[in-house]
């Protein structure tokens, strides 16, 4: 297995705004997630995230603490929860998501926000430019327009004969649009028909897949989008039933039984986070710590799965993958 990491893009000089901290300094920082609890330990994302903060001195129980708020997929309850985390006057906060970050914008201009993994924070008015972020809100983004036609090409070299996607997008994710727009001219380019379907929430999603099934696709393309990435499951199992190879953007999920994925790390991405929260700890602006652009992808491939589908993965793709499962 070859793993790929994120280029460092930090390296801001620090600013004396919050009071610099020293690594012996008590800290409470909250966490603002879209997701379960379950389903984040279960991902191990914030696992990464401590783990990355210890490396970095700040260990839980004795110069840091905690402060957990899951929404369990429910995007309304987001603000509340960012609301009760503004009260408790946490030193900073981090979020999971676009539609976290976006509940935390809106209830704090002061307490330092890290993005852990946001699509697109320019677009989503979350900073100004992701060299100079220029207010409270720095982290990370994920967004990279180019995947789309990567990744239309790899479903038509897995799939002989392609002529229709299905592609599985979130409305309410304003970071949707983004993606799906990069994906015309490369389908039109491959022959390829787009087929959307959308899906909100956990319970829209069997419905979603009773209208994959009308449009007969012959392959399905999932959006990079949180609430696909913790329902991932169901969405495998679908497949697997329908006997539907799919494209994910997440490598865990080529790890719990997907076909294929292409994206950045969403793991590692979280354990990047972690730099920022010690750096504003210490005294670091906002303000002045760029956001950081995934520049490297990983691209696994589940063999099992391929066999299970009845596929013949070309050994061109098996031969640029950064992990297959066989």
């Amino acid at each position: 297995m070859r793993r790929r990491e994120f280029i460092i893009l930090l390296g801001a000089p620090a600013f004396a705004w919050p009071p610099p901290a020293r690594a012996q300094t008590s800290r409470r920082l909250g966490i603002l997630a879209l997701a379960g609890a379950r389903t984040a330990r279960a991902n191990g994302l914030f696992e990464a995230f401590s783990q990355g903060l210890k490396e970095l001195g700040w260990i839980e129980g004795q110069n840091v603490s905690f402060e957990y708020r899951f929404a369990e997929g429910k995007r309304d309850t987001l603000a509340t929860l960012a609301a009760e985390l503004v009260q408790l006057r946490v030193d900073a906060i981090l979020t999971d998501s676009t539609p976290s970050t976006y509940a935390a914008k809106n209830a704090t201009q002061t307490i330092p926000i890290i993005m852990a993994a946001t699509l697109d924070p320019v677009a989503s008015g979350f900073v100004a430019s992701l060299s100079r972020p220029g207010a409270n809100i720095t982290g990370l983004s994920i967004l990279a327009p180019e995947l789309a036609g990567k990744r239309l090409q790899v479903l038509t070299e897995t799939v002989s004969g392609l002529a229709r996607v299905a592609v599985l997008a979130n409305p309410s994710n304003p970071s949707s649009a983004l993606l799906l727009r990069p994906m015309k001219t490369p389908a039109q380019m491959l022959g390829v028909e787009l087929h959307v379907v959308e899906a909100s929430t956990p319970d829209d999603l069997d419905t979603a897949f009773a209208a994959i099934a009308a449009a007969h696709a012959g392959a399905l393309l999932v959006l990079q989008d949180v609430l696909f990435f913790n329902q991932h499951r169901r969405i495998v199992a679908f497949t697997m039933a329908s006997r539907l190879p799919a494209l994910f953007a997440e490598k865990q999920v080529v790890e719990s039984g997907g076909l294929m994925a292409y994206g950045p790390s969403i793991p590692a991405s979280f354990r990047r986070a972690a730099a920022y929260v010690d750096k504003i700890f210490r005294g670091t602006n906002p303000a002045d710590l760029p956001v950081e652009a995934p520049t490297t992808f990983e691209f696994a491939i589940n063999l099992k799965t391929a066999k299970a589908l009845g596929l013949t993965i070309p050994p061109t793709l098996i031969a640029i993958a950064d992990e297959v499962i066989d």
